[in-house]
C-alpha cells in the first residue's frame, strides 16, 4: 500500500499545545514531547509508528526524542524514524527538534558503551545515517561514565557541536554533583548545556534533591522522562497486572513492583484524578508540568488514542496545596 502524501495540519501550532522556554536559550519545547524508546522499533508496524508520529506533529509536538539503542532491536527506532522522516517529515525539518543520545550498550566490544570520545562520535555518525538527517538538534551523553574522565566526554560534546552534527549539547541521568561539573565544563568551552534529562514523576522524585534547581540556576532546561513511571501511573494496573502489560513481560518494569500496596495507592490517586476531571495518566503528566522548572515531559505512545488522551493533560496543570499534600500522603502510605 502506498502512503498518501502527508501535509501537516495548518492548526498544528494553534490547537492547544503550549511551549516552554528551555533555560536561557532561544529554544522553546512543547510541554509534551514524544519519545521513541519502546514502541517504534522493528517489532512495531511501521504504518502505526507513522500514524503516531504524524498525529503528534499535527498536534504541535515538534520534539522527538531518540537514542542510539532505542528499539527493540538496537537502532531500529532511529531507522523507523528515518523512513518516516524521509517520506513525510523532511519538508518540515526546520520545524523539528530531534535528539539522540549515546551512553548505554549499543554494539559489542569496549567502544560500544559508556562515555568515551570514540563511542559518542561513532554513535552519532551511525544515528545520523539511520535517521537520514544531517544533524541532530541536541545530542546527549546518555549517562555518566565514572571510568572515563568527565573532560573527555564533555569535550566530545563540545567538538560534536562545533562540527555542526549537533546544534546543542545535553546530559542525561547525571547525578547532581557530576552534572554541575559537566555544565561548568561545557560553559567554559562556549557550549552551553541546553538540557538535563532525568527520570521524574510523582513516585520517582530524585531530581528534587538537586537536578531541578541546578538546571534552573545554570540556565539549562530540564526534561522529564518516564513521567508515567513506565505505565504505573495510568489505569493499567488499578486491578493488578494485565497479561499483555509491560510488568507481565517482567522486562523494563518488574512484576514484583506491582504489589497490593501499590495498587491501593494507585486507586486512591485515580480517585483524586477523577475529582480533577482527569485520568490518572493525565494527572501524572500535569503533576510534572505544575513545576515551571520542568521544560517538557517525554511520553511514549503505542497508539494515536493513547497519544491524544495524554495530550489532554496540558489543559489543567494547576494543583491546589491540598491536592499536592494529598498526593504526598497517598504515596507515603
Amino acid at each position: 500500500m502506498i502512503n498518501p502524501v502527508y501535509k501537516a495540519s495548518e492548526e498544528r501550532y494553534s490547537g492547544g499545545m503550549k511551549y516552554r522556554r528551555c533555560g536561557k536559550s532561544g529554544i522553546n519545547l512543547p510541554e509534551i514531547s514524544l519519545g521513541l524508546w519502546q514502541n517504534f522499533g522493528d517489532q512495531a508496524p511501521l504504518e502505526r509508528s507513522r500514524e503516531i508520529l504524524l498525529t503528534a506533529f499535527d498536534s504541535g509536538i515538534c520534539h522527538f526524542d531518540l537514542a542510539n539503542n532505542y528499539g527493540p532491536s538496537y537502532g531500529s527506532a532511529e531507522s523507523s524514524f528515518g523512513q518516516i522522516f524521509s517520506s513525510d517529515l523532511k519538508p518540515y525539518r526546520d520545524e523539528l527538534f530531534i535528539s539522540s543520545k549515546a551512553g548505554y550498550d549499543m554494539w559489542p566490544g569496549p567502544y560500544g558503551n559508556l562515555g568515551s570520545r570514540k563511542y559518542l562520535m561513532s554513535s552519532l555518525d551511525q544515528s545520523l545515517k539511520r535517521m537520514r538527517i544531517d544533524y541532530v538538534d541536541v545530542f546527549y551523553s546518555h549517562r555518566y561514565d565514572p571510568e572515563t574522565p568527565l573532560e573527555e566526554t564533555m569535550q566530545a560534546l563540545v567538538d560534536i557541536v562545533r562540527s555542526g552534527k549537533a546544534l546543542y549539547a545535553g546530559i542525561s541521568n547525571y547525578p547532581a554533583e557530576v552534572a554541575g561539573k559537566a555544565m561548568d565544563y561545557l560553559e567554559r568551552h562556549d557550549v552551553h548545556c541546553l538540557l538535563h534529562q532525568c527520570k521524574y514523576n510523582m513516585i520517582d522524585r530524585e531530581p528534587e534533591k538537586g537536578q531541578l534547581e541546578q538546571a534552573m540556576e545554570n540556565g539549562s532546561g530540564f526534561i522529564a522522562f518516564s513521567p508515567l513511571c513506565q505505565g504505573i501511573l495510568t489505569s493499567r494496573y488499578l486491578d493488578g497486572i494485565p497479561a499483555d502489560s509491560r510488568a507481565a513481560r517482567d522486562f523494563s518494569l518488574k512484576k514484583s513492583r506491582i504489589d497490593d500496596g501499590l495498587v491501593a495507592r494507585l486507586r486512591s490517586l485515580n480517585g483524586l484524578a477523577a475529582e480533577r476531571g482527569q485520568s490518572l495518566a493525565q494527572m501524572a503528566l500535569a503533576w510534572d508540568l505544575k513545576d515551571n522548572r520542568v521544560t517538557s515531559v517525554i511520553i511514549g505512545a503505542s497508539s494515536t488514542a493513547q497519544l491524544n488522551d495524554n495530550l489532554k493533560a496540558i489543559s489543567n496543570t494547576v494543583f491546589t496545596a491540598e491536592e499536592t499534600a494529598l498526593i504526598d500522603r497517598i504515596l507515603s502510605e
